[in-house]
């Protein structure tokens, strides 16, 4: 078991210097948390989801057919720092690692080298394609509804973009996500609604920062063209592969892929990589 009493000891000392001086939330549930996390290279918000949507993550942290997650993204990111902090984040990979062994179910090289290429560690918010897109239409819609003294809601709905109005997009969609055809038509949705609102805009003639809005779609446009592709038909999928310079935040530009050596890759902001981490 990787967290036995001493290891999970070790990880109550991250909340020792809190006012509380306790997790609101089991250490070792939110360790099994990043460690998911870690492995399958997903943002905060998307573990949050994860929680939520996948009986898999829910058997794992023994929230089975919970209807709200078992702990927040403050607390993640909280508990995430403090690891951190402390240098428990490596302790964390070398005690999962060192059970993986024992086991011998899979291979603990592999997880070793998945976990260690993690970039959450550094704790930078990085999304995929259809958090991207949803997260730059919230932004522009925020962005005309406050030159317009508006809510976001109602020019989200009035733009024929109602599933920007949910916290969680992918939430909003309620869609399979293991299915293929699934995520397929969650992209063209996305895509449908990045549409409308670009044309919704341009309809407005007393479109209030326009030229902040328009740039704030014209990001969501460079992710699109980054990572999406289109059939002869017009439907959009997923491009194979990692553009040179993609995007990777909306809110940070300058962060990109990188890799440190050929096994070790790396997200950061680019003028901190040194030659030996050049962008790929």
């Amino acid at each position: 078991m990787i967290f036995n009493d001493e290891f999970q000891e070790e990880l109550a000392t991250i909340f020792k210097d809190s006012t509380v001086g306790h997790s609101p939330v089991p250490p070792a549930k939110i360790a099994l948390a990043i460690i998911l996390q870690a492995y399958l290279g997903i943002s905060d918000d998307e573990v949050i989801e994860e929680m939520l949507m996948d009986q898999r993550w829910q058997l794992v942290l023994d929230c089975l057919k919970c209807e709200s997650p078992p702990l927040g993204k403050a607390t993640l990111v909280r508990f995430r720092k403090g690891l951190i902090k402390k240098e428990l984040d490596q302790r964390l990979i070398d005690r999962t690692v060192e059970i993986a062994k024992q086991k011998g179910g899979f291979g603990s090289s592999q997880l070793k080298a998945a976990l260690n290429s993690s970039p959450l560690w550094g704790g930078g918010k990085v999304e995929d394609t259809y958090n991207l897109l949803g997260h730059d239409e919230r932004k522009a819609v925020s962005v005309i509804a406050a030159g317009q003294g508006r809510e976001p809601a109602e020019i989200a709905l009035e733009a024929g973009a109602p599933i920007l109005n949910s916290s969680s997009l992918k939430t909003a969609l309620d869609l399979n996500w293991d299915d293929p055809s699934e995520r397929q038509n969650a992209l063209s949705i996305i895509l449908n609604s990045l549409n409308y609102v670009a044309e919704w805009m341009q309809s407005q003639s007393d479109c209030n920062n326009f030229e902040l809005a328009q740039e704030t779609l014209d990001v969501a446009r460079v992710i699109e063209s980054q990572n999406v592709t289109f059939d002869s038909q017009g439907v959009p999928s997923l491009s194979k592969g990692v553009a040179a310079y993609r995007r990777i935040s909306i809110e940070d530009p300058d962060m990109r892929h990188g890799r440190k050596s050929r096994s070790k890759k790396i997200d950061g902001r680019t003028y901190a990589l040194t030659e030996n981490e050049l962008c790929v």
